[in-house]
């Protein structure tokens, strides 16, 4: 049996067998993530995630994880954990990082070295309801990635990093329900 090429860690051959298989059904492609979030006190809150549904099923995490939010005492918090502004540059991050990688592989791209810094511009009046004018969240949010590849890669992994779904999430908007209810 043939050794599976890899490239930037990725297992090139099961990422292309993932896409034949959506393309022949593409109900593979649905997926649902979930979280179920517990406050303790202040600003700090708990979150768990231990499955998520995809390729039809329920799929366990091997290990479920836990993220801690809090805010930094300037905001009145205890800081046990990022805020969680910074827990969306995080997830923008990572899923722009993921994504590079991925598509990169599959294209026969080698990415030697990756890394980001992320800034994002928000103004509290929003969040303390002290101006309808400003709004709660980031107004801008830069992205700088410094990639150790060929010359040539540069813009083709530009093009590439609008396929991340967070990107495209915090650029385009989602709709967001919130139902609140007595417990």
């Amino acid at each position: 049996m043939a050794e599976a090429q890899v490239i930037n860690g990725v297992n090139v051959a099961a990422v292309n067998e993932l896409v034949k298989n959506v393309e022949s059904d593409p109900k593979l492609g649905e997926c649902r993530f979930h979280i179920k979030n517990t406050w303790s006190t202040c600003g700090q809150n708990q979150s768990k995630v231990s499955s998520f549904y995809a390729a039809k099923q329920e799929i366990p995490h091997d290990d479920p994880f836990t993220l801690n939010a809090d805010e930094p005492p300037i905001l009145a918090g205890h800081d046990t954990g990022a805020n969680p502004v910074e827990h969306l540059l995080h997830a923008l991050a990572g899923c722009l990082t993921t994504t590079l990688v991925y598509h990169a592989a599959v294209r026969g791209i080698k990415i030697d070295a990756l890394e980001s810094e992320l800034e994002g511009d928000l103004d509290i009046r929003g969040f303390l309801g002290l101006s309808n004018t400003v709004r709660s969240g980031f107004e801008n949010i830069r992205v700088n990635f410094k990639v150790k590849t060929d010359a040539e890669n540069i813009e083709k992994l530009k093009a590439l990093s609008k396929l991340s779904p967070v990107f495209d999430m915090t650029s385009h908007g989602t709709n967001v329900q919130v139902n609140i209810e007595r417990k």
